[in-house]
């Protein structure tokens, strides 16, 4: 089953940004689609913006693996799953480090991330959701695993935007069982529950795919 999503962009943001966003979207929603050659001038003049905030915005998607050589690169089945096994490995771990280090305040911050994917619009599901990863991953102090991390996030970005937008099972119950295991101070418990989640992720991305 092909995904199509509909993304909101925030016109009070940089045009870098915007157009970084806008770019992104129209190669995760299929307007791009794989193989498509990347053109400055006429991205530029589709999306009303300079050829500087495109040429910042192809470098970063290059630097996320959506665009190589100048074409768009549509993630597979195969791509998502290898994606999902680093995520694991290293989101797991940084699970674990998240209940040994992480301070009130940012416990607090993940508890609220927590809340509002109980009673939120998506959008604010969605930015609450990457802010919940994103507590956790830095709880690593490993700045290698946080910048292989930050190089998946356009891919991370499309999955997160499904299991939201198709309101997966059990998401955000799954997010209060691993922040509970964090508050409690339970690392191998809060490792053991976001691997389950994010291979429950996978699996619900994939069985979408595969309709």
């Amino acid at each position: 089953m092909e995904l199509k999503l509909v993304f909101k962009n925030d016109r009070s943001r940089p045009a870098s940004h915007q157009s970084y966003e806008m770019l992104r979207d129209k190669i995760l929603n299929g307007e791009l689609p794989g193989g498509t050659k990347i053109t400055e001038e006429k991205l530029a003049a589709e999306l009303g913006v300079s050829r500087t905030p495109i040429r910042e915005s192809i470098r970063k998607l290059e630097y996320e693996g959506l665009i190589v050589n100048k074409k768009v690169v549509k993630p597979t089945e195969k791509d998502l799953r290898h994606m999902f096994q680093v995520r694991i490995l290293l989101e797991g771990y940084s699970a674990q480090c998240a209940a040994s280090y992480l301070q009130e305040n940012e416990l607090n911050a993940l508890h609220e991330c927590v809340e509002i994917g109980k009673k939120g619009t998506v959008d604010e599901i969605m930015d609450a959701n990457e802010q919940f990863h994103e507590i956790i991953v830095k709880a690593s102090n490993n700045p290698v695993m946080i910048d292989i991390i930050d190089r998946m996030q356009s891919t991370i970005y499309l999955f997160r935007k499904t299991v939201v937008f198709y309101n997966r099972p059990h998401l955000i119950d799954e997010h209060e069982d691993i922040y509970n295991a964090i508050q409690a101070r339970d690392g191998q418990k809060a490792e053991e529950l976001m691997k389950q989640h994010l291979q429950a992720d996978l699996d619900f991305c994939l069985h979408l795919i595969g309709d």
